[in-house]
């Protein structure tokens, strides 16, 4: 403290700590926002998050509808979550690994039997 006032000195103070989990929840809804609400695409993107000081290394699994672009959906994710994660969490992104779990007919809804072509 301060002889003068009784206001703690800024390099006394301490720092914030963000959790891991809202981390996580910040790179889903990044996620989220990067492939869109495509048709077909059910389940929503998950994230899990290690972070080390103000290192974040972000893993995000999701599904998507197939046929499509997967390279550049994967790429915008990685640049979404990357810039999301910098911006509201403050932290360092070296590493988004997308890991694409299920591929399935973006026409699904509309009950096309067939093969895809």
């Amino acid at each position: 403290m301060t002889a003068t006032t009784d206001r703690v000195a800024p390099a006394d103070r301490g720092q914030t700590r963000i959790a891991d989990r809202v981390v996580a929840k910040i790179a889903a809804q990044a996620a989220k926002e990067a492939v869109g609400a495509a048709p077909g695409d059910a389940a929503p993107p998950r994230a899990t998050v290690t972070v080390h000081r103000d290192v974040a290394r972000v893993r995000v699994s999701l599904e998507l509808g197939y046929p499509g672009d997967i390279g550049r959906r994967c790429g915008a994710v990685r640049r979404r979550v990357t810039e999301r994660v910098e911006t509201l969490a403050g932290m360092d992104v070296p590493e988004v690994a997308v890991q694409v779990e299920r591929l399935h007919a973006a026409d699904a809804g509309t009950g096309a039997e067939g093969n895809i072509r």
